[in-house]
C-alpha cells in the first residue's frame, strides 16, 4: 500500500520528510495540478500534492481533479489523505476544529469533470458512503492525538477538538457564500462548507483508491450574526494554527500507515459498474481508462 497526500503548499514542510524527488506525471486527462512530491517520512513512502498548485495559482473551480487523481494512480497510490479548509454551519463545530467529513452534498456544477466515465463510457459507482470508512476510522485516532497535543494549554468549552463524521456541502467557489446560501445549509442540518473535497473523493472511489478528507474549520462562514464575515485573512489565519495539526495527523498515520490492513470494498468499487459493452468502447477511450479499469474490459 502507498499513501498519497493532498493540501496545500505549507505541508511541503514536515518535520522529517526526506524528499527523494519531485515528478511531473502526463495524463489523458491533461496535467495534475503541480509536480508530485515523492518521499519518505519515518521510513514509509509518501507522496504529495499540493492541489493549488505551488503558490497557489490555481481557483478551486479550475482544479483538475482527474488529472490529480490519476497521477496518484500512475504512481501507486492505494489511500489518499486530504487536507482542505471548510467553513462551519453549525455552532458546535469551531474554528480550530478537526472534522473528518462522511458525507457530501454537492452543489456544484462540475459532474462531468468528476467522473473519469465519459466519452462513450458509462459507469456508476457505489457512492452512497463516500468515503472509506475503514481508512476514516484509522485517521481519526491520529487526529485525536494531534488535536490534543497541538491545544494542551487550551482549556474548557474553547479546547479545539477532532469530529469523526459530518456532512460537506461543496460549493463552486470562487467567491464565499452569500447569507441567504449560508443560512439555506445551516437549515439542512448540513456541518460544513467547502469547494474541493467532493471532486477528489468521487474520483478516488473510481479509481478504486481508498479517500478520507480532513476539514479544518476555519470560520463559521457568514451564517453566524456574532461572528465577523469569513474573509481571506481570517481564513489564513486560523490555518497557520491548523497546519501545524496537519502536519502532526500525517506524522502520526505515516508511521503506523505500514501496518494498516485494507479490508474495505475501495479496491474492486468497479466491479459490476461499468454498463457499456466492452464491443462499443473505442480505442481512444478504453486507453484512458485502462490504469484502473482495464481489468474489467476484458476483450
Amino acid at each position: 500500500m502507498k499513501l498519497g497526500i493532498i493540501g496545500g503548499s505549507g505541508l511541503y514542510n514536515i518535520e522529517n520528510l526526506v524528499i527523494k524527488k519531485k515528478t511531473k506525471v502526463k495524463t489523458p486527462f491533461g496535467l495534475p495540478s503541480d509536480s508530485y512530491v515523492l518521499g519518505h517520512l519515518n521510513n514509509n513512502e509518501v507522496i504529495f500534492l499540493p492541489r493549488h498548485g505551488e503558490g497557489h495559482t490555481i481557483s478551486p473551480s479550475e482544479i483538475n481533479h482527474r488529472a490529480n487523481i490519476y497521477g496518484f494512480k500512475e504512481l501507486g497510490v492505494t489511500h489518499i489523505l486530504s487536507f482542505s479548509a471548510v467553513g462551519s454551519l453549525q455552532e458546535e463545530l469551531a474554528p480550530k476544529d478537526i472534522v473528518l467529513v462522511d458525507q457530501y452534498f454537492d452543489r456544484t456544477k462540475q459532474s462531468e469533470n468528476h467522473t473519469f466515465f465519459r466519452d462513450g463510457v458509462a459507469a456508476h459507482i457505489p457512492f452512497g458512503d463516500p468515503i472509506c470508512t475503514e481508512f476514516r476510522n484509522f485517521i481519526y485516532q491520529y487526529a485525536k492525538i494531534a488535536v490534543k497535543t497541538a491545544y494542551s494549554d487550551v482549556k474548557g468549552k474553547e479546547k479545539p477538538k477532532a469530529v469523526n463524521g459530518g456532512t460537506y456541502v461543496n460549493m463552486e467557489g470562487p467567491a464565499f457564500s452569500t447569507k441567504a446560501e449560508s443560512k439555506y445549509y445551516k437549515s439542512c442540518g448540513f456541518d460544513l462548507i467547502g469547494m474541493t473535497s467532493l471532486g477528489e473523493a468521487k474520483l478516488s472511489r473510481e479509481a478504486e483508491i481508498c479517500y478520507c478528507a480532513v476539514s479544518m474549520v476555519t470560520d463559521y462562514d457568514c451564517w453566524h450574526t456574532e461572528h465577523d464575515v469569513v474573509s481571506v485573512d481570517m481564513v489564513i489565519k486560523t490555518m497557520q494554527s491548523n497546519t501545524k495539526v496537519a502536519k502532526n495527523i500525517i506524522l502520526l498515520a505515516a508511521k503506523e500507515f505500514k501496518n494498516m490492513t485494507r479490508n474495505c470494498t475501495c479496491g474492486s468499487a468497479l466491479k459490476n459498474a461499468i454498463m457499456t459493452s466492452n464491443d462499443k468502447i473505442s480505442e481512444k477511450t478504453r486507453a484512458k481508462i485502462e490504469l484502473f479499469a482495464g481489468k474489467y474490459l476484458k476483450k
